[in-house]
């Protein structure tokens, strides 16, 4: 497994991530965000497009849990997920700061941005909301 390597168009989305931030694509045409970052809106084709920092609050919205470790990414969150961001957007990522048990990780439950260093790269995951500092669900 290798580390993500910033292309013209994805390099906006790991500079924000390495400074701890998340941000994203939306429209100006049609308003909506979308996310793999592209030139042009997935929705409506325009190419009329700027970067946002979103909220980091997001659901989860589908998961497995891994048996395997990942070569060159330990340690790693054994629960790869796809979380549908507040603003719409879903993206793929990894959940921390839970065990893997089917029990504890249910679907639509809330969750907040955290940014963990791997191999160099700075890379957004995922926790339960209710296990942030300060948290309110």
């Amino acid at each position: 497994m290798s580390t993500p390597q910033p292309t013209p168009d994805t390099a906006r989305y790991w500079a924000a991530a390495a400074q701890g931030r998340l941000e994203i694509q939306r429209c100006n045409a049609c308003g909506l965000h979308y996310f793999y970052p592209r030139p042009f809106c997935r929705h409506c084709a325009s190419g009329d497009v700027s970067w946002v920092e979103v909220s980091g609050h997001a659901r989860l919205a589908s998961y497995v849990i891994t048996r395997h470790p990942q070569r060159g990414f330990e340690p790693v969150s054994p629960v790869i997920a796809i979380v549908e961001l507040d603003e719409g957007p879903r993206l793929m990522t990894n959940i921390v700061d839970i065990a893997p048990d089917p029990d504890l990780l249910r679907l639509d439950m809330p969750l907040r941005v955290r940014f963990h260093q791997r191999d160099g790269v700075t890379l957004p995951v995922f926790a339960p909301a209710d296990s942030m500092p300060g948290a309110t669900v």
